[in-house]
């Protein structure tokens, strides 16, 4: 039903014993590829797809243990109700394309993250992946979806608890780290998982529309 999506040639090899045991990506940036092309935000997100399949080929290819993707947080939830509804139903059609190739090629898939307030046939779907991909032993892939960003600061905090347990922090923290932490939050510019205004999801629009089906058809349909 799909295109294949471990099928490249393997690429350049990496020493096994400099890999990390494992890799996380914070998949962000689908809205501004799409902003960049005048194309609607869900044409990014289609598009991101086509991303993940080749970064889990890649990672199976080149002997990676773990991999994790983040892919929709708590906080996403703030996005438009149209935009919401598309990422859903991305979701949906990836986990039916793609969850049995994976299993073929040996690759457990677990799915991080909050079950509770999911549509039933969502929550179906990731028990299924999981239960389906158990015992597989090649890479395993991680889907961070619907997590939320307390774990991530409790995580950072224990970071940086160790940092001070092994004597590397306060006492040679000074002026310069606080200027040096100032600019970096200022050029931040924080959304908090939603979408500014003028980034609103441009869906309603029929020529939108038909310009995410045609890119939905070569991501998902076969050749």
């Amino acid at each position: 039903m799909t295109k294949p999506i471990l099928e490249a040639a393997p690429p350049q090899a990496v020493l096994a014993s400099r890999l990390p045991r494992h890799v996380a990506i914070i998949m962000d940036g689908n809205g501004r590829w799409a902003k960049n092309r005048h194309l609607p935000r869900e044409a990014g997100h289609v598009k991101g797809i086509s991303a993940v399949r080749k970064v889990v080929r890649a990672a199976r290819e080149l002997g990676l243990q773990y991999l994790t993707l983040y892919t929709f947080s708590t906080e996403n939830w703030r996005r438009p109700e149209s935009e919401v509804r598309h990422l859903m139903g991305l979701f949906r059609r990836y986990c039916r394309a793609d969850i049995e190739k994976l299993h073929r090629h040996n690759v457990r898939v677990r799915f991080i993250g909050a079950r509770v307030g999911l549509d039933p046939d969502i929550a179906g779907l990731i028990e299924g992946a999981e239960t389906l991909t158990a015992r597989n032993t090649a890479l395993n892939l991680a889907f961070a979806f619907n997590y939320g960003s307390r774990e991530e600061l409790a995580d950072a905090a224990r970071v940086l608890a160790r940092e001070a347990a092994a004597g590397r922090l306060w006492p040679d923290f000074g002026a310069a780290d606080v200027q040096a932490a100032l600019e970096e939050f200022a050029r931040r510019e924080r959304r908090f998982g939603g979408v500014v205004d003028g980034e609103r999801s441009r869906g309603e629009s029929a020529l939108a529309e038909a310009g995410v089906r045609v890119l939905a058809a070569e991501v998902f349909d076969p050749e």
